[in-house]
């Protein structure tokens, strides 16, 4: 039963490896992003030289980390499973002899297999090297990291499965995929630490799920906080999304019209 969604995985992974020159601009454009970004970060220290427990070191790891998360979790959807409701292809995707949900996380796992080693490793050995950098101390926070950039892609995945099922109400979801983009890195942190929030602000996003895509993975990296905690916060809000697909998607093939013919 589940030998298909392995193939899934590795027809993911084949499916991004095959585009080399692109996943090589990717790389190029996050790396020059990155100097940029902690350049302004480094700046914002000044002459106190820390910022809501954030020195050069860990601002520099935050910034590398989040350049190589943003590619892995994939924060911003493609729009592709809302282009498929609106030609109608979606009832071919429906009709085939697996689950559509745990078909499309499959593939998403080997497109983020990739990015691990394309998008995520390179820029932060790069930052590593040129910057002051804070690496984990102990080999289970490698194993607690490893677990959390798995949950984190889970979890980025569902919201992008819960914003593409719109289209089955919407039919043009790009309204509600641009208010993702345009809040999405704040909310999970990839702007800014969420550290240097207000207080009430942290508190509230630290019951949502929106930390766990990125600032999560990052906080376990450089054993910020209690690892067992955050882990927990990504599974839980994992599960909740898990079912909150399965129960829109049910929703939406009862409602299915399909375009074109």
């Amino acid at each position: 039963m589940l030998a298909p969604y392995f193939r899934l995985v590795r027809a993911g992974f084949d499916r991004h490896a095959s585009y080399r020159l692109a996943s090589l601009a990717g790389l190029f454009t996050n790396t020059v992003f990155g100097l940029l970004r902690v350049a302004v970060l480094l700046a914002v220290l000044g002459p106190t030289g820390t910022v809501a427990g954030y020195d050069a070191a860990a601002t520099a790891t935050y910034v590398w980390l989040g350049q190589g998360l943003l590619a892995v979790v994939l924060l911003w959807d493609d729009g592709e499973l809302a282009q498929r409701v609106r030609s109608g292809d979606i009832a071919l995707d429906l009709a085939r002899p697996w689950d559509l949900q745990a078909a499309l996380l499959a593939t998403d796992l080997g497109r983020a297999g990739h990015a691990v080693l394309v998008r995520l490793i390179p820029p932060v050995l790069f930052g590593a090297l040129v910057f002051p950098f804070r690496w984990p101390h102990g080999p289970g926070t490698w194993l607690a990291f490893a677990g959390s950039l798995l949950l984190a892609v889970v979890l980025c995945g569902q919201i992008r499965f819960l914003l593409g099922l719109t289209a089955f109400w919407l039919l043009d979801n790009r309204g509600v995929r641009s208010l993702w983009a345009s809040t999405s890195g704040v909310l999970c942190g990839l702007v800014v630490p969420l550290s240097y929030f207000p207080g009430w602000a942290r508190s509230t996003l630290g019951v949502l799920p929106f930390p766990g895509v990125m600032q999560t993975p990052i906080d376990v990296f450089s054993e910020r906080g209690d690892l067992a905690a955050l882990l927990a916060h990504q599974l839980v809000w994992v599960l909740v999304l898990l079912l909150a697909g399965r129960f829109v998607l049910v929703r939406a093939t009862h409602r299915l019209v399909v375009q074109g013919g």
